[in-house]
């Protein structure tokens, strides 16, 4: 019965960890995409207009 607790840690671990990939894949793309690609997109253009703006002074 040794074998059974020295397997038990890393299985829970495997099975956390695949888990934790599939709510990455799934979170990843699909109907929030857009939101996030924009609000992205937003921030580099805000980052770009102020640093254009303290190399013009």
């Amino acid at each position: 019965m040794d074998y059974v607790s020295a397997l038990v840690p890393p299985v829970v671990m495997a099975v956390f960890f695949i888990g934790v990939i599939r709510v990455i894949v799934k979170t990843q793309g699909g109907a929030n995409k857009a939101k996030e690609d924009a609000a992205v997109d937003a921030a580099i253009a805000r980052a770009e207009s102020t640093r254009q703006a303290s190399n013009a002074e």
